[in-house]
């Protein structure tokens, strides 16, 4: 699988916040087999260096670091965020996000195009986190995007996904764009579900590093998103309303 023409090994993309501790998340990445890590600037230092440590450990992952603009509510924040980011991480890949409504922390999607087209304009490649919305993706594209992810359900909340049928429209229409399930996947059945619908990859954080063990979830779903992967390049059965048996009745012994 290919990301901006950088080939990457892993379709789970792991995020670096909230974990109990440096430790366990650098044994969850490991579990995870991630070739990708994303992480906010707001862990990184301002004047006085304090989140070094932090960049340190990162760097000694082994993974691609995908900065984001995570908290970002404006097109002037989130470009300026990202324009920092690249300073501080040395990479020209962001993940952009641009919120709309506190609550769901759905993205403002106007927002969203504007400032992706900023930035691809300034040399980014763009990883939006956007929604379903089909007319949306393609005004992302159009904006020079070549990644697109959608939210499975709202950030943190666990619940999977919730429009199928308008991520299974997204992948159809766009059968040639890499399309990664951004947030709200609870667990490695829901990366599972994504994978079997030709999703390229998926990515999380809460329901990893909210785990009892963070490290064993981070395994768990990496082994959901080889399945489901598999499974989709296997040919899945198309689901039918009536039963249809799996023994044939033709050739049966007849009693009489």
């Amino acid at each position: 699988m290919d990301f901006y023409a950088v080939p990457v090994s892993s379709r789970l993309i792991l995020g670096t916040s909230q974990y109990p501790s440096p430790a366990i998340l650098a044994d969850a990445v490991k579990q995870s087999g991630t070739g990708i890590v994303t992480v906010s600037l707001r862990r990184e230092s301002g004047a006085n260096r304090s989140g070094q440590d932090f960049w340190q450990l990162i760097q000694g992952l082994g993974a691609r670091v995908l900065p984001n603009t995570a908290g970002c509510h404006s097109v002037k924040e989130a470009v300026t965020t990202a324009q920092m980011a690249r300073e501080v991480f040395g990479t020209s890949w962001i993940k952009l996000e641009v919120i709309g409504e506190a609550d769901t922390l759905q993205p403002d999607v106007f927002g969203l195009v504007e400032a992706a087209r900023i930035l691809s304009a300034d040399g980014f490649e763009v990883f939006p986190y956007t929604t379903e919305d089909l007319v949306v993706a393609e005004k992302l594209l159009e904006a020079g995007c070549k990644v697109l992810m959608p939210w499975g359900a709202p950030i943190g909340t666990g619940k999977g996904l919730n429009n199928v049928f308008g991520l299974r429209a997204m992948r159809a229409h766009f059968p040639d764009v890499p399309l990664v399930i951004d947030a709200g996947l609870g667990l490695p059945s829901h990366a599972a579900a994504a994978m079997e619908m030709g999703y390229d990859a998926v990515l999380l954080n809460t329901a990893v590093a909210r785990a009892g063990d963070p490290a064993a979830m981070a395994a768990a779903f990496a082994k959901a998103v080889e399945a489901g992967r598999a499974a989709y390049l296997a040919g899945p059965m198309e689901p039918r309303d009536m039963a249809a048996p799996s023994t044939p009745v033709i050739g049966k012994a007849q009693l009489g």
